[in-house]
């Protein structure tokens, strides 16, 4: 297990602005923002930090990236992503007044991959594999769908299918199943030029919890991350799946809570 500053500090230098960058169609500065437009609609602001700005400043640099993606009719969405343990006072007062929402937060957890490979004995019948084809895809995010109670991973299986279908090296998509039925999946992502492989949208039916098989398919992904000779995992984790993480051996080092701007056209859907 590391160690908390060693893990956020590896955090804010390799998975933050260029990272989160990565898959973007055009990518703009202002001051110390980084804003990515994404296929699809979507704009995305990240930063290391906000440069010690005052709560004016930080008032000017949202209504400065706001500006931009309006300037783009295809932006629909736009994404903010706080952190607990940045140093940004009045940033939530400033979002609310340029219309974000609030999400819901999360723990952003990271571990040693070699911590988390440990064996797990499934359930009778129940198996790991790892899917390369559009049908296993769609039938996976049927599942997500149902377990997170979000219709929204539908809109992922196109693009996830590209990647996986065409080789992309750089993304993974495991499965519990049973009998040949789905039960559960989870993603594993490659983030380039760093350590890390990121574990995501991991979840298990209802019925199946508590049993130990999406621990499984987290030490799983972390065996394939270590073949690839990635040191740390990390995951955007719900409170549902936290502790299942550190149990694993992964720690929490900071927060972070998504604040959604939509443009006026996606808001009267």
């Amino acid at each position: 297990m590391g160690d908390r500053i060693e893990l956020l500090a590896a955090y804010d230098a390799q998975l933050r602005t260029v990272s989160e960058m990565i898959g973007a169609t055009g990518v703009a500065r202002l001051g110390p923002l980084w804003m990515g437009t994404f296929p699809g609609g979507r704009g995305f602001i990240s930063y290391g930090d906000l440069g010690g700005a005052d709560p004016c400043g930080i008032r000017d640099l949202v209504a400065g990236a706001l500006d931009h993606f309006r300037e783009d009719p295809a932006i629909t969405e736009v994404e903010w992503k706080t952190r607990s343990h940045d140093v940004a006072v009045g940033l939530a007062l400033a979002l609310r007044e340029e219309g974000f929402d609030e999400g819901d937060p999360e723990s952003v957890m990271i571990g040693e991959a070699v911590d988390l490979v440990v064996d797990v004995d499934l359930p009778e019948g129940v198996s790991l594999r790892r899917v390369t084809t559009g049908a296993d895809i769609r039938a996976a995010a049927d599942v997500l769908e149902v377990v997170f109670g979000d219709e929204g991973w539908g809109e992922m299986v196109p693009q996830l299918t590209e990647r996986i279908t065409g080789g992309d090296p750089d993304v993974e998509l495991w499965v519990a199943e049973v009998g040949g039925d789905i039960i559960g999946a989870g993603r594993l992502e490659c983030v380039p030029d760093t350590q890390f492989m990121g574990i995501w949208g991991g979840g298990m039916l209802p019925q199946w919890r508590g049993r130990g098989i999406y621990r499984a398919l987290t030490a799983q992904r972390a065996r394939s991350a270590l073949a690839r000779g990635r040191r740390w995992i990390h995951s955007d984790s719900t409170p549902m799946s936290r502790p299942i993480l550190e149990r694993s051996g992964m720690v929490r080092v900071t927060g972070t809570t998504p604040w959604t701007w939509l443009s006026p056209a996606a808001a009267g859907r």
